[in-house]
């Protein structure tokens, strides 16, 4: 036998003077008669309501007889209960096999309800810089840890070869990173992963640093092989008359779309501008004296368009350019402008003319002397005078895609400028002070590759030959062939059409201004891609304007 330790020593025999062990455990001391209570101190539970369950195993346990295990119990009894005898716990695992009427606590929701929290658009970054792969490891054939590191060197690469451009476009690098990553995962097996991983850094590292977000070189592999391909087929599609016969808009779609299709009344030119005069302003709706830049009042106002948003669950209407709501003050300061869209207001600044008829129409000459195109894309500048808003340069491009005529507009005799909205026009004093040919004299010079029967093509090009004050009936419009879900006179902006179809990032100078050029080939490159890829257009009634041999 071992040896006891006395450790039950303090606590009396149950069976007392009955014991029949020889070395009984417990003590048989008649000054022991209680076993010791050490006082617990918990929190004293909520009453909870009786339940049948509860009540009939407290009774039939009263109605025992009393045993010295018994009295063990009831003195045990006088230590607070962590867990009422109601909780869902306990009833759960009474032995009378009934089943719990709510779910146990530790599965029950407490607090309030969590809500959606925005998530920035943009992708997450660690403290270098490099974004942060959002996927989920039980999903992922590869680790996460090792696909993150990949996209680490797959980003200080693009950040490398988006040297020039990465100050305009901050997130461009790790936008890509993570479409390039994911391509490669997509293409790829466990094993093959990091392979394929290095070789597409070792085409990074082939490509040419690109000057402009537009390069070729911008984008992911798929990206850049499908732009490529893009623009093969485009390059080798010349558009002709023919081709674009059926997407011409007729005169009544032009007039739905804004054109102006006749000549306003009135002789045209007879008040070229409102200097002295009291106008609105368009962009802060205030009235104002008309005066030229040196002496013009300054406004606050918004750059950007109002458009409607969703912060937690709440609607409001903000502005593109600082997420202001319009009740705001506006996020920008410049001279007060005045914009004109009534066409006898526009006649009366510079007159509206016909372009020019074919040159077989001209006492019968032949036709081969004609030397206007089949087909060009036009595109125009403006900025804000005292005419309003008026033409400050003028590009075009041929069927091919060829600049043939690109040049800055000197204002009118006594039309003074009030801003060049260098913002969107890309015009700012320097390349002004370069212009040399006025309006008419502008006009003139591109008769020489445009007449009445020259299809040109735009995007929104009714504004275009509003600030060129010409009337013209054979427009093919983008805005038109790819038009907005909401119908007119809403429209798709060049740049998200450009982003969309073309897989090209334009108008991207930020406060430098847009470019008529660049703008005038992506309305070309885009009636390619509607010819080459977009539904067939119906065919249209063989009725030609009556309009269309008008002389000017």
């Amino acid at each position: 036998m071992f040896p006891t330790l006395g450790l039950f020593q303090s606590l009396p025999c149950p069976d007392k003077q009955h014991c029949s062990r020889l070395h009984c455990l417990f003590s048989h001391s008649p000054d022991i008669t209680s076993i010791p209570v050490t006082p617990v101190p918990v929190d004293t539970p909520k009453p909870a309501p009786a339940q049948p369950q509860a009540s009939s195993s407290t009774s039939s346990r009263a109605s025992r007889p009393s045993t010295p295990a018994a009295a063990v119990s009831s003195a045990s009894a006088s230590i607070p209960a962590k867990r009422p005898v109601s909780s869902p716990l306990r009833a759960a695992g009474s032995s009378n096999g009934t089943v719990a009427r709510e779910p146990p606590t530790k599965l029950q929701r407490t607090g309030a309800p969590n809500r959606p929290v925005a998530v920035p658009s943009g992708p997450q970054t660690t403290s270098t810089g490099a974004p942060v792969l959002r996927v989920s490891a039980a999903h992922s054939q590869v680790p996460v840890p090792v696909r993150q590191a990949m996209l680490k060197s797959l980003y200080d690469h693009f950040v490398i070869l988006y040297e020039t451009i990465l100050p305009r476009n901050p997130t461009l690098a790790a936008e890509h990173a993570l479409k390039q990553e994911e391509e490669v995962y997509k293409k790829s097996s466990k094993l093959t992963y990091r392979n394929a991983v290095i070789s597409s850094i070792a085409a990074l590292k082939r490509r040419p640093k690109p000057d402009s977000v537009s390069h070729a070189s911008v984008g992911t592999e798929e990206e850049v092989v499908a732009r490529e391909e893009m623009r093969k087929k485009m390059t080798a599609l010349r558009l002709t008359a023919a081709q674009l016969e059926p997407y011409v808009l007729s005169i009544d779609e032009m007039k739905t779309w804004g054109y102006i299709v006749e000549i306003p009344a009135g002789p045209g030119g007879d008040k070229p501008h409102e200097e002295g005069s009291v106008m609105t302003c368009e962009r802060c709706n205030q009235k104002f004296l008309v005066k030229r830049r040196e002496q013009a009042d300054q406004c606050r106002y918004h750059w950007g368009k109002p458009y409607s948003s969703k912060v937690n669950g709440e609607k409001r209407r903000v502005y593109t350019c600082c997420a202001r709501t319009p009740d705001e003050e506006g996020c920008q300061t410049g001279p007060h402008v005045f914009y004109e869209t009534d066409p006898e207001d526009l006649h009366r600044r510079h007159a509206f003319t016909h372009t020019r008829p074919p040159a077989d129409s001209k006492g019968g000459s032949d036709s081969t002397t004609d030397t206007a195109l089949d087909v060009v894309a036009l595109d125009c500048e403006m900025i804000y005078t005292t005419g309003g808003m008026r033409v400050a340069r003028v590009s075009v491009v041929d069927s091919a895609g060829k600049e043939i005529f690109d040049e800055y507009v000197r204002m009118d005799e006594g039309v003074e400028v009030i801003d060049f909205n260098t913002r969107f026009s890309g015009i700012n004093e320097e390349n002004y002070a370069t212009a040399v040919l006025p309006l008419a004299s502008i006009r003139q010079s591109m008769d020489a590759f445009i007449n009445a029967r020259t299809i040109i093509i735009g995007h929104a090009l009714e504004n275009d030959l509003k600030t060129l004050r010409m009337i013209h009936h054979r427009c093919v419009d983008t805005a038109v062939l790819f038009p907005h879900t909401a119908g007119p006179p809403y429209k798709r902006a060049l740049r998200a059409l450009a982003k969309e179809f073309l897989g090209q990032t334009i108008q991207a100078a930020g406060a430098a201004g847009h470019s008529s050029v660049e703008d005038s080939i992506a309305t070309l490159d885009l009636v390619r891609w509607h010819v080459l890829n977009g539904p067939k257009p119906k065919p249209k009634p063989p009725a030609a304007p009556a309009s269309a041999s008008r002389t000017t």
